[in-house]
């Protein structure tokens, strides 16, 4: 195998043989030898075990030679100890230089992306729907006007949309646990309060609720940048399931709860639910509902066709999302697995 045939030519050019004795690990013999030569001095030839430890021509007297002997096996063993450490990790070492030009072209590749992505990673909107604005002449690069769809651009370029400059900024995924009260809105002049305010200081990247939660309803309500994420999240074809805790003024009757269960025509269509059943043993007041539509204020739509009215409206689920331990009001960043989770379109 080529890892094999590297590691076998590291080893052969790092270590000595007898054409190359210089080379790989030190010897008494072969480096006093070299080291003699360059300092100037005259070799003796070898005469059997030890000869290394003899004195050269330009020493004088026994203390002169057991001093360079024993300064010469200090370095050796000393290399030696080094050389076994580099052999451990030759192979290693192998790897990192054996092709260094193929990762530096590879990072320079994979800093430019296609600005349908650059788009959506702005949050503006889906890649398919960038692409459309791209060819619709709505896009700008570096002051150009660009309607080629497969354009690529690098993070440093001027990206404008519509005159305003786009920022490819990280993505961020954020849940919040809707109070009562906030109006689900990103700017709004005449609400007192927004769901904007609770999160105003969460993260530097601007985001935004998916989908919508009335003023008076409570619950699991997503933010993010991922403008490709929100279209999967919030299209109709998608139909991500939510589940409601529903309070009624008064208990719900066996027979309206078939009703319901059944589907039940309302001025914009016919609509049935995925499941429904009572939430206490002790009352009638309370249901849990899950249902996939997303037709404005739906749930309470339903009950005020059979003359309920809702007077507190929870959702506890959102496309795998749930509000366990977040209290009222406090948000948390999703982790890295619910991220993975949303992006692969696991939960319904």
């Amino acid at each position: 195998m080529n890892t094999v045939y590297v590691d076998q030519k590291y080893k052969k050019e790092n270590m000595p043989d007898d054409k190359n004795p210089g080379r790989g690990k030190r010897t008494s013999g072969p480096s006093s030898s070299s080291k003699q030569k360059r300092q100037g001095g005259a070799v003796k030839k070898s005469h059997g075990k030890g000869s290394a430890s003899r004195p050269t021509k330009g020493m004088s007297g026994k203390y002169s030679s057991e001093k360079s002997a024993g300064a010469r096996k200090d370095q050796n063993q000393r290399a030696e100890k080094k050389e076994g450490k580099g052999s451990r990790n030759s192979s290693s070492t192998q790897k990192s230089y054996s092709k260094p030009g193929k990762g530096r072209d590879k990072s320079a590749e994979s800093e430019s992306i296609r600005l349908n992505k650059y788009i959506a990673h702005a949050g503006i909107c889906s890649r398919r729907e960038a692409d459309k604005l791209i060819e619709a002449g709505l896009v700008s690069v570096n002051g150009k006007i660009v309607s080629e769809v497969g354009t690529k651009v690098n993070p440093e370029d001027d990206v404008r949309y519509n005159g305003e400059r786009l920022g490819n900024e990280r993505k961020v995924y954020l849940l919040l646990n809707k109070p009562k009260d906030y109006v689900t809105t990103v700017d709004d002049p005449h609400a007192k309060k927004t769901v904007m305010d609770l999160v105003r200081r969460a993260c530097k990247e601007r985001i935004y609720p998916v989908g919508r939660l009335d003023k008076n309803t409570t619950g699991v309500l997503l933010f993010t940048n991922d403008g490709e994420l929100t279209r999967k999240l919030t299209h109709p074809s998608f139909n991500k399931k939510k589940i409601y805790h529903v309070f009624l003024n008064k208990s719900l009757q066996h027979e309206d709860l078939r009703k319901i269960a059944e589907g039940i025509e309302l001025d914009d269509g016919f609509i049935q639910v995925d499941a429904i059943a009572y939430s206490s043993k002790e009352t009638k007041k309370e249901v849990g509902l899950e249902i996939h539509s997303g037709r404005n204020r739906i749930v309470r739509r339903i009950f005020e066709h059979l003359e309920y009215k809702v007077t507190k409206l929870d959702r506890v689920y959102f496309a795998g999302l749930t509000k366990k331990n977040l209290p009222r009001g406090r948000w948390r960043f999703l982790t890295e697995n619910e991220i993975k989770m949303l992006k692969m379109n696991a939960f319904e």
